[in-house]
């Protein structure tokens, strides 16, 4: 094929682009939500789904794609067309995953095209039901006699929960024998059941379970107190002074989505994150959604660059690592 030749396929690309970017969306849109239904993020992912459908004028349809601590979705996401048609709603890990997987398919701050920010969501340190101390200091005190026997649950190594846990054990200075599942669905499943006896978990998914008593509440990871939990003293204030941890959600599509087609899929995301419904639902679960500012690409692409940063000098002082 001679220069002239590739000059007018090249431009013949530019111009479908170009058309498909101002059709779209014109089918469906799938959101990877890389861990098992029923988890907090997968609650978020959900909530969202509904609005954007209405926004966008086609289905929003979420698509659980576990494993690897998030790993495995987001690198189906990184591969995908980059037509706004395949999105990942990640939280947290797609920060650490950098320092904890030595071996990882693609960069996180490369390979996705961000839309937006989504929520903040605190942590609660939550137990079984029938587990002894019924407070922070008895927590402590508890753990620390009895090392041994706990087992502290999580969501796999990546995962909001194993890196909460991991917090919480070094500021203990309490190694726990911990139990890894393939999402937070199954771990909850297996803390009600009594199976496990302690995790770490977002708001999202342990505030109904708490206030069902299904499950045993003993802290907040963040600063403050968390409204729809008024009875939960926060870490920082009950023992653990300085520890905080808030799980943050970000939707991305592929890295080389068109400009239009993000902004488009950016102003999806602040129509939903407005809906009184939303709003409603997140305040049950113990968060909010972001100020519209924050659900921007510019404001995930800092939050995910920053937290890189935060985290890799923690994690590779742990020494853990998911590979």
């Amino acid at each position: 094929m001679g220069r002239g030749s590739l000059m007018v396929a090249a431009v013949s690309v530019l111009l479908a682009t170009a058309a498909s970017a101002q059709n779209y969306p014109d089918h469906p849109v799938t959101v990877v939500v890389p861990f098992a239904a029923g988890g907090p993020t997968d609650t978020v992912a959900r909530l969202i789904a509904e609005p954007m459908t209405a926004s966008l004028g086609q289905q929003v349809v979420v698509e659980n794609v576990g494993g690897a601590g998030g790993k495995l979705g987001a690198a189906r996401v990184a591969k995908a067309e980059p037509d706004g048609y395949t999105l990942l709603l990640h939280h947290i890990g797609q920060a650490t995953s950098v320092s904890l997987y030595r071996k990882l398919p693609y960069k996180p701050g490369e390979a996705f095209a961000p839309v937006g920010l989504v929520t903040d969501v605190p942590m609660t340190l939550v137990a079984r039901a029938d587990f002894p101390p019924n407070s922070v200091a008895e927590l402590i005190e508890y753990l620390k006699a009895n090392k041994d026997q706990v087992t502290l649950a999580n969501a796999g190594i990546g995962s909001a929960s194993h890196l909460c846990g991991m917090l919480l054990m070094d500021a203990l200075d309490t190694p726990l024998t911990t139990v890894p599942y393939k999402g937070t669905g199954p771990a909850m499943t297996d803390l009600m059941g009594g199976q496990v006896d302690l995790m770490c978990d977002q708001t999202t998914n342990t505030s109904g379970q708490i206030k069902s008593g299904k499950i045993k509440g003993y802290a907040v990871t963040t600063k403050t107190p968390v409204p729809s939990l008024p009875e939960l003293p926060t870490l920082d204030s009950a023992g653990l002074p300085g520890f905080e941890v808030a799980v943050w959600h970000g939707l991305y599509a592929p890295a080389g989505t068109p400009p239009q087609v993000v902004e488009t899929l950016a102003g999806a995301l602040r129509t939903a994150l407005a809906d009184p419904k939303v709003i409603e639902r997140f305040a049950d679960l113990g968060t909010q959604p972001v100020a519209a500012e924050r659900a921007t690409p510019a404001a995930l692409d800092a939050q995910l660059q920053a937290e890189i940063g935060k985290w890799q000098p923690i994690i590779e002082a742990a020494g853990v690592y998911a590979d």
